[in-house]
């Protein structure tokens, strides 16, 4: 969600921060401002809107100093307005403060500022953190001891960042449950919620963990918790490229990361796959082989579109390795009392690897003694340090909101874990190896779905002005029906509704008439007629038939309006090549109803407030 940078250093900060800013644009956010100390004074500018219009107010209006803040915003508390955009300034104007998360008791604490004479200028719980450091900083005259106190006082997620006007050799960064790293230059530091705004500038980083402080200045930086124990940190090494944060020649990152698929789906796969044994293996459960092999059930963890990988994972998982599989929403999982505990693996899905509701689920599972594992793309991630072992992706940067390539990459892995975990059990070594060899073939024929780009366009340009649609698939292909009517709906605004394909009769069939277009996913698989009953039942009712099927099935032409074909493969892999059309038709969709496909309305890539 938000986007958080702070520099100190040499240079003068505000070109850096603002093009470290756009690094952060894809996070999702309605605001933008910075704040710099000059000559022992704030300089603030601040805009409602994109970073390029933070650019014009500060071409008309420049700032300039070596120590600075900026930040994108994701309005939480209060609208997205110039006044409730950060960086927030407490009433005398001495500090400026940044902040991604949410301050759960502001209201409290706002109410016994009030009464001491504070003055809000905002809607925003942010606004009350930093009006409780300049209290406290009243009472300490200490830059660093007022902001611990404060961080002691609030209840909440925070990730900050915080100036000092009378302190301006300071900058102070501090995280609870909203990602923060810091980047080690020369005699600079730069901080951000995301690495992508730093890697530009240096590939050593310090990620902070939940309930710690860094104290940066421009001789070295000093790392404690906020009750003041000093606290010693590694030094990582980013691996993502500058590269990767590039269009290289697409409009849009969606299409670039779409068209990466084959590419991504291979990188899942390299050296995970031992076709002499018919399995595969996981370096980063290695180590916890014994406990997946007794395991008694897997919970999956997971929101959003990975909760719908976490779907599909449950097919592959119970019809092959025979263990009984469920999938919870992390945001509700914490607060229903969960069953949870030995003899249970808990599997959290996330392709940042910071979404908070997932990894407050996965603590809590943690804290009843189930096994904690991760399915993550970003490296060095909270999940990813937290979890007892888990296993990367390696689908690279993902910029665009709205998830592809790390989606497939999701699909993916799960399809090891869960050829890992049959073979452990019961699956035969020639079952093994026909899975093994249906894998290897998975990146040639995601290339080949990517040939009938044009046709799905031509199929947008029918279909864009429709007001709904439904999406209907059966068995592994219904988590892949919810996973196609989330992207239109992400992207494009139309309304879309996915479906068990045999469902339909239960209710939306309700919906159907000549103006429904009604996307089915109908591969040649065991319950194929089932589905081309489903699909004469549409027929009956006038609706519009896209279908998604297997190469070589002329029949379902027939039947539907509109065919896109995907090569034939193991019915549990389908879903990997099924969602590809589906992706392409949403981008497409949205590009033809002049959507901002990259960075959708009130979206953001990472949640981390819940």
């Amino acid at each position: 969600m938000c986007g958080i940078v702070g520099y100190i250093g040499t240079k003068n900060c505000e070109p850096l921060i603002v093009n470290s800013l756009k690094r952060l644009e894809y996070r999702g956010y309605d605001s933008a401002g910075i704040a710099v100390v000059t000559h022992g004074a704030l300089q603030v500018r601040k805009k409602a809107g994109k970073v390029s219009e933070l650019e014009e107010a500060l071409d008309a209006s420049p700032v300039s100093g070596t120590i600075g803040i900026g930040h994108t915003r994701w309005a939480t508390h209060g609208a997205p307005t110039d006044l409730n955009a950060h960086p927030h300034c407490d009433q005398d104007n001495i500090f400026a403060l940044i902040h991604n998360g949410i301050i759960e008791n502001y209201a409290v604490i706002k109410q016994k500022l009030l009464k001491r004479g504070v003055v809000f200028r905002s809607e925003t719980d942010t606004e009350v953190l930093v009006q409780l450091i300049a209290v406290l900083y009243k009472k300490t005259h200490d830059f660093e001891s007022a902001v611990r106190l404060a961080l002691n006082e609030i209840v909440g997620a925070y990730g900050i960042a915080v100036l000092c006007a009378r302190e301006p050799d300071k900058l102070i960064v501090a995280r609870n449950g909203s990602p923060l790293a810091v980047g080690i230059g020369e005699n600079e530091y730069i901080a951000a919620s995301d690495a992508s705004a730093i890697v530009s500038h240096t590939r050593q980083v310090v990620y902070l963990a939940d309930g710690e402080m860094a104290i940066l200045t421009r001789t070295g930086m000093t790392t404690k918790t906020i009750d003041d124990v000093a606290v010693t940190k590694d030094i990582e090494e980013i691996t993502l490229d500058v590269e990767q944060l590039q269009k290289d020649g697409f409009p849009h990152f969606m299409l670039k990361e779409i068209y990466a698929q084959p590419e991504t789906i291979r990188d899942a796969l390299r050296g995970r796959l031992l076709p002499e044994e018919g399995t595969a293996r996981l370096g980063g459960l290695a180590k916890v082989e014994g406990k997946l092999r007794t395991a008694k059930r897997i919970v999956f963890l997971s929101c959003g579109t990975s909760w719908h990988a976490g779907l599909v994972g449950e097919y592959m998982i119970e019809q092959c390795a025979r263990i009984p599989v469920e999938v919870e929403y992390a945001s509700e999982f914490r607060y229903r009392n969960p069953m949870v505990g030995e003899g249970d693996v808990v599997i959290a899905i996330s392709q940042s690897g910071e979404t908070a509701d997932t990894l407050a689920a996965l603590r809590e599972a943690k804290r009843q003694g189930a096994l904690a594992l991760g399915i993550v793309n970003v490296v060095g991630s909270t999940i990813a340090r937290e979890t007892d072992a888990g296993v990367y992706i390696h689908a690279g940067a993902e910029i665009g909101v709205a998830s592809t390539k790390a989606f497939t990459s999701e699909l993916v892995a799960l399809a090891l874990i869960t050829l890992m975990l049959a073979r452990m059990r019961t699956l035969s070594y020639v079952e093994g190896t026909r899975i093994v060899r249906a894998l290897e073939e998975l990146p040639v024929q995601a290339a080949k779905i990517l040939l009938a780009d044009s046709s799905i366009q031509a199929i947008a340009e029918k279909f864009k002005d429709a007001r709904n649609f439904l999406y209907l698939g059966r068995g592994f292909n219904f988590p892949i029906a919810l996973e196609g009517a989330l992207k239109l709906k992400e992207i494009s605004y139309i309304h879309a509704e996915g479906y068990p394909a045999a469902e339909m009769k239960h209710g939306p069939i309700a919906l159907i008439d000549e103006n429904m277009p009604v996307v089915v996913i109908v591969p040649h698989d065991e319950i194929h007629d089932k589905v081309i009953s489903n699909i004469e039942e549409v027929r009956a009712r006038g609706g519009r038939i896209i279908a998604i099927a297997t190469e070589g099935d002329k029949h379902i032409e027939q039947l539907a309006e509109h065919v896109v074909y995907i090569p034939q493969t193991l019915p549990m892999l389908t879903p990997i090549l099924s969602v590809i059309p589906l992706h392409l038709l949403a981008y497409h969709i949205a590009v033809m109803r002049g959507c901002n496909v990259d960075q959708p309305r009130n979206l953001a890539k990472s949640v981390t407030v819940e």
